[in-house]
């Protein structure tokens, strides 16, 4: 069981065990038995955090489920792949994707207009 910390509006700071789902609710204090709410500790490095890096270190945290590893060579492929021209007969697997020029008419048919008229629908 953790030790959670709780402030007696008279005694000041007491630490009591609690289980986990309880450690929300007040506890009674041991000098005067008076119900006493839990206090969120908060490290004095994040209050003197300047607002760049509070964001900075909110973004990294919304992302720690999904981390993208930005190193020197993660970096210099990303930038590869940007500027990668495919030729013909590219075998990079990383093919480019093509707008189709497929549209509908009223009616509901296809149409492919400036390619082939003559293969107007199927």
């Amino acid at each position: 069981m953790p030790v959670y910390d709780y402030k007696c509006p008279e005694h000041g700071l007491f630490y009591e065990l609690a289980a986990m789902d309880e450690s929300s609710q007040p506890k009674n204090c041991p000098t005067c038995a008076t119900l006493s709410a839990r206090v969120l500790m908060v490290a004095p490095e994040f209050l003197d955090m300047k607002q760049e890096n509070r964001a900075a270190h909110t973004r990294n945290e919304s992302a720690m489920h999904s981390p993208v590893l930005s190193t020197p060579d993660y970096r210099a492929e990303q930038l590869a792949r940007r500027e990668h021209k495919h030729g013909k007969g590219c075998g990079c697997g990383d093919k480019p994707i093509r707008k189709s020029n497929l549209l509908y008419t009223a009616e509901g048919n296809k149409m492919f207009p400036s390619m082939r008229p003559w293969m107007i629908s199927h």
